[in-house]
């Protein structure tokens, strides 16, 4: 009995230990840079005077409606989330936050209308980027600092919160 492997084996030991380190050394380079790593806080201000921050959205439900004046699908906005409003407003803060315009864009595009809500800017994206918001109108409900929903918001969104905030 030959207590020596044959060569093609050895080399294919090698070759999986070889592998093996590099994935794993590849998988530390890529992980760790980002560990323990948070979002930078995001503190967003309103037409209003409002303000809307991380604090905000720790305690309690709130619903959030993101859109923008230049988005086709953010035309009828204003009809969709005043009513959403006036029926969440008692049991849940209830923000928009517009997308990536200035105060001017924003107020022209409102001019004689109210969403009965505060209207924040996301000038930069940073909030929509820290809640990954990937479409608009997007709607997203925060329970008690944990996204319970992200995604469009729906045409009946008060089926979606509800189930949410039970």
């Amino acid at each position: 009995m030959n207590p020596h492997p044959p060569d093609r084996i050895q080399s294919d030991f090698r070759l999986r230990y070889a592998v093996t380190i590099l994935v794993m050394a590849v998988t530390l380079l890529v992980v760790l840079p980002f560990r323990g790593r948070t979002q930078p806080p995001v503190t967003l201000s309103c037409v209003g005077g409002e303000r809307l921050n991380d604090a905000d959205l720790s305690r309690g439900a709130t619903i959030v409606v993101v859109w923008a004046s230049w988005s086709p699908r953010s035309r009828d906005i204003v009809e969709r989330v005043g009513p959403l409003a006036g029926r969440w407003g008692g049991r849940a803060r209830v923000f928009t936050v517009n997308f990536q315009e200035n105060a001017q864009a924003v107020q022209g595009f409102l001019a004689g209308r109210s969403f009965g809500a505060p209207v924040c800017l996301d000038a930069d994206g940073a909030f929509s980027k820290k809640y990954n918001i990937a479409t608009l109108p997007g709607l997203l409900v925060i329970k008690d600092g944990q996204v319970a929903y992200r995604g469009k918001l729906p045409e009946d969104p008060d089926r979606v919160i509800t189930d949410l905030l039970r």
